[in-house]
């Protein structure tokens, strides 16, 4: 049985404009994988063929050795969280309820959450330093403050892997850092997988173990950070002059761009 993510060919096209175009892929278990390349090259839709919201048009994706097409909703649900780009919360909950709802593929139609579920809604809301909000109503929130719950529902849902889709797009530094060390951390005391957007090639340098160059619909290239993120395959992606080294700073590889 092959671990984690394998895709073969996979192709996804709206109406007749290619979203992903034969990708193929293997994503084993216990890392932090950056997606990146340029608005509009497949990198959400990627996402969606992992999480099964799409299904591929051609080709097959696959997870622990199984077609998505096997799992149920429920027992994918149980596999795979997404943090989506845009997740609308219009009516009165709570964030403790948003929270909850996490736990939903683990609570019988209508069961009531159980103290582990109580548990791993708090853990979550602690770790995105969120704890202090739980009675608030999240329609009252900021965008930024909104975007946290989300993560926080996410994190409760506590699911071997972890799908970020340009989760920290509405958030300052701080809570972006506070995000990416949440997840570094998931995956390094936990054995998660966390498959990330990330637009700031900084971020990804800093804190994943493997990034994923994408461009108009296919795999540009995809391997260790150290042996992928170069000025040559950011030219070749973005169109753009960089260059790349160890900043000892903050310890990590790091990009300069030519403004």
């Amino acid at each position: 049985m092959t671990d984690g993510f394998t895709l073969t060919n996979a192709t996804f096209a709206y109406d007749t404009k290619p979203a992903v175009r034969s990708v193929s892929l293997q994503l084993p278990p216990g890392k932090l994988y950056g997606l990146v390349g340029p608005n509009g090259c497949g990198k959400s839709t990627l996402l969606d063929l992992l999480i099964a919201n799409r299904k591929p048009q051609a080709g097959e994706v696959e997870y622990q050795g199984r077609s998505l097409n096997d799992f149920s909703r429920r027992d994918l649900a149980r596999e795979v969280a997404l943090v989506p780009q845009d997740f609308g919360i219009n009516f009165a909950f709570t964030v403790m309820e948003v929270v909850l709802m996490g736990r939903h593929p683990y609570i019988p139609r209508f069961g009531m959450p159980q103290s582990d579920d109580m548990l791993k809604a708090h853990k979550a809301m602690a770790e995105i330093g969120i704890s202090e909000m739980q009675d608030r109503l999240v329609p009252e929130l900021s965008g930024g403050e909104k975007q946290r719950v989300v993560v926080a529902r996410s994190l409760a849902q506590d699911t071997p892997v972890l799908l970020l889709d340009e989760a920290t797009s509405n958030l300052d530094i701080q809570h972006t850092l506070e995000i990416f060390k949440v997840s570094r951390r998931r995956v390094e005391e936990e054995g998660k997988t966390v498959i990330a957007v990330v637009h700031n090639l900084n971020l990804a340098a800093a804190y994943c173990d493997e990034l994923i160059f994408m461009k108009e619909g296919a795999i540009h290239c995809a391997g260790p950070k150290e042996e992928v993120l170069n000025a040559e395959n950011i030219r070749a992606v973005f169109g753009v002059e960089s260059r790349v080294q160890f900043d000892d700073f903050c310890g990590a590889w790091q990009v300069s761009f030519r403004y």
